[in-house]
């Protein structure tokens, strides 16, 4: 392990009425031992203890304390401050640029700040940077950053990440994060500087007993795990998730296998971990035929964790094994494979579980926090856990008991014919709520702009295998099929942004692309490049090498040409179509459109009490590449909304969300929109402008008689930045 390199900067800066902080640029923890951290004076009143609770965080109190809002997944707030009469009256209130928090500029900020007692806390930068800052300035109070040399380099999961939470037992306060190279670390919320009794001297080295198939200790500066997502802290434990590499063409199959772990707040000690790939004696190893459990990997939870306090339950969404479209190395269903997993919050034991996806071969990973609701179906009150999903299904369970609200039934799905894959005959099948984004692709959704483009498009689809949901990959041909032709897989439905949720109304308010079009096709790799049969590719182009994190995905402006390895020849990016539908091996644009109709992007409303669809809109303005195509000048499209993965806050009027794409319009420059709906029908009542995508979930508190919303934006040539809107104050 190469060496960390530690030192510690501090300078006192003046707050309210004189008090000093420490501003601690705290890059590692040596030096803090002998410093006395200096006392804070907020602009709140102290908490008491969260365990005898009306004044602990929380978004009642107009803070925003979870990365959620709340442990229930709901991204909701009950401020109405903002509502429909005034959003458009919404001004910057302050703006905070990340570019200097790293070694570069980070043009994929995902990150959602919590706000607690008058100071914000987020993440940001390509060095994974922890900054406060005060709640009505955005001023910076600290920042605390991890030098950690290769091993940052070396890491499956880079740049700033979704965020971190907060802990307090009404005395002291802690900040806890997850560094690029998957270490936990636990700060001072006052001072930024880390608790050194906390792990070893604040830290927590996640690599440690991490495990290949073999049993071995994965390598700790190279080895694949990390996390984007935040750490969940729910009492006095913090429970930590696990992520590989993205991408289709990994190394080998025996990867690093997931675990979800909890940790002691306070010291740090292991509480308990959970294997998502079963060992013999544990439940579900049996669905790993021929012993392929031990050489298999993946299977982490690499989005956020949801947890029922009072209960005493944490919800596990679990991802796919190894690799992402080729199961011939793990016949079986492969548990907890793409599984909601309840587990007891003490001591990490199987309550049940759900496999939505059997033996998982469409990159369906489970991508979004389980929302819990509690709701009345029928006249019955159920303690539900409700699941979306990039399938576009909301998958609802009784979260006590794990049992389906409605019927969900197994169904017969095509069987493939790809040489050594085991295929299941049947998947679930929610027969409540109905799905609400696109799931596959006929005929009937093939772009129908013009009579010329709905003949290019039909012929265009021939090239590939069509069918419906869990149509399966099949090996690439030149003369076809090139690919299987799906939706909703990849980065379809509603993805790690998640949803939101009103418990007011019982209402699920979901996000959805609907135009993520993706030809599922497998290649035998170039020899040396991976122990896997077969990988994504298509037949007659360069094979695709997956680079490494952030490549190809707005994280880094301008692009650094690809790098080549002797068996890979290189390749550029499919264009972006209009609704952003390329996919993974392009061949999907008609005249530089994509492949499918609109809606691109949708917002839909989900009763839970009923199971229905309440509305649904399309979001987003219509790209420009739809909006300016000389083919369609004359034409009258309807708001296409736009395809891409937002996140969204609830609060008690409204429905909030960004674009995830820019667009020069005649009522603004070229930019993105922040827009909000009426929860109840749908409608836009207001927009204000931002100058780049949403690319972190918004979030919503009240300082000193105000509210604030805040986002995150970036992407394309605009780096990162959070920007604070509030209404204008009185005169």
């Amino acid at each position: 392990m190469s060496r960390v390199i530690r030192r510690l900067v501090t300078m006192p800066v003046l707050l309210g009425l004189g008090v000093a902080l420490i501003q601690s640029v705290a890059l590692g923890q040596a030096g803090a031992k002998n410093r006395k951290p200096v006392s804070s004076t907020r602009t709140a009143a102290t908490v008491k203890s969260a365990r005898n609770g009306s004044s602990a965080p929380s978004t009642k109190n107009g803070e925003w304390p979870h990365y959620t809002a709340d442990l229930k997944g709901s991204r909701y707030s009950p401020l109405d401050q903002i509502n429909a009469g005034n959003f458009n009256k919404l001004e910057v209130a302050w703006r905070f640029k990340t570019d200097n928090l790293g070694t570069r500029p980070e043009y994929k900020l995902e990150g959602t700040p919590l706000m607690v007692k008058g100071i914000l806390y987020a993440t940001g930068g390509t060095r994974r940077s922890v900054v406060a800052l005060k709640a009505d300035s955005g001023e910076m109070v600290w920042v605390h950053a991890e030098f950690e040399g290769e091993r940052a380099i070396n890491a499956p999961r880079q740049l700033s990440g979704r965020g971190l939470s907060y802990w307090t037992d009404g005395k002291e306060e802690r900040i806890l994060y997850v560094t690029t190279g998957y270490r936990l670390i636990a700060l001072n919320a006052k001072t930024g500087v880390r608790i050194p009794t906390f792990g070893k001297d604040g830290v927590i080295d996640l690599k440690s007993g991490v495990t290949h198939g073999s049993g071995q200790q994965i390598d700790f500066e190279k080895g694949d795990a990390g996390l984007h997502s935040t750490p969940v802290v729910v009492k006095d434990t913090v429970i930590v998730g696990m992520a590989m590499k993205e991408g289709m063409t990994v190394v080998t199959h025996d990867n690093a296998k997931g675990q979800v772990r909890a940790f002691d707040v306070r010291t740090g000690k292991l509480n308990w971990a959970f294997n998502t790939i079963p060992r013999p004696g544990e439940f579900g190893n049996d669905t790993w035929l021929n012993n392929s459990w031990a050489t298999n990997g993946n299977t982490g939870v690499w989005t956020q964790i949801s947890v029922d306090e009072e209960l005493g339950l944490v919800y596990l969404p679990v991802e796919s094994p190894t690799s992402d479209f080729y199961g011939g190395h793990r016949p079986g269903n492969n548990l907890f494979g793409e599984s909601l997993v309840c587990v007891d919050l003490k001591t990490g034991q199987r309550k049940w579980h759900y496999q939505v996806v059997h033996h998982p071969i469409w990159d369906y990973d489970l991508s979004s926090a389980p929302i819990l609701a509690d709701i009345n179906v029928n006249g019955k009150a159920i303690k539900a856990v409700a699941l979306p999903s990039k399938e576009a299904f909301l998958y609802v369970f009784d979260r006590v008991t794990g049992e389906p609200v409605w019927p969900i039934e197994e169904r017969p799905v095509p069987k493939g014919d790809v040489p050594g894959e085991w295929y299941s005959p049947t998947q679930p099948f929610p027969t409540k709520p109905p799905a609400y984004a696109r799931q596959a692709i006929t005929d009937d959704d093939l772009i129908d702009f013009t009579p010329e483009m709905r003949a290019q498009g039909l012929k265009l689809a021939q090239q590939f295998k069509m069918g419906p949901m869990f149509v399966p990959p099949v090996v690439s041909k030149s003369g076809g099929p090139v690919g299987a032709l799906t939706v909703g897989t990849l980065n379809g439905g509603t993805n790690w942004p998640g949803a939101g949720y009103d418990p007011e109304t019982h209402t699920v308010f979901a996000p959805a692309s609907n135009a993520s079009v993706a030809p599922l096709g497998l290649i035998e790799p170039p020899e040396g490049f991976s122990d896997i049969k077969y990988v994504s590719g298509r037949a007659g182009q360069a094979f695709r090498v997956s680079e490494g994190p952030g490549f190809g995905s707005a994280a880094d402006f301008p692009q650094e040409p690809r790098r080549r390895t002797p068996s890979a020849a290189p390749t550029t990016p499919a264009p972006q179509a209009a609704g952003g539908g390329g996919g993974a091996g392009g061949g999907t644009l008609v005249q530089g459109l994509s492949i499918v109709k609109p809606p691109y992007g949708l917002l839909s409303a989900i009763n839970l009490d009923k199971g229905e669809i309440t509305w649904q809109v399309a979001h987003g303005d219509t790209p420009d590449v739809v909006r300016n195509h000389p083919a369609l000048k004359g034409i009258n499209i309807p708001k296409t909304g736009q395809n891409g993965p937002v996140g969204l806050v609830v609060t008690k009027t409204l429905v909030i969300m960004g674009d995830p794409q820019v667009t020069t319009t005649p009522e603004h420059p070229r930019g993105a929109m922040l827009r909000a709906y009426d929860k109840a029908t749908g409608k836009q009542v207001g927009a204000v402008y931002i100058p780049a995508p949403q690319s972190g979930s918004p979030m919503t508190y009240m300082h000193n008689g105000k509210q604030y919303i805040v986002v995150a934006v970036s992407g394309g040539a605009y780096s990162g930045e959070y920007i604070a809107f509030a209404l204008p104050s009185a005169d």
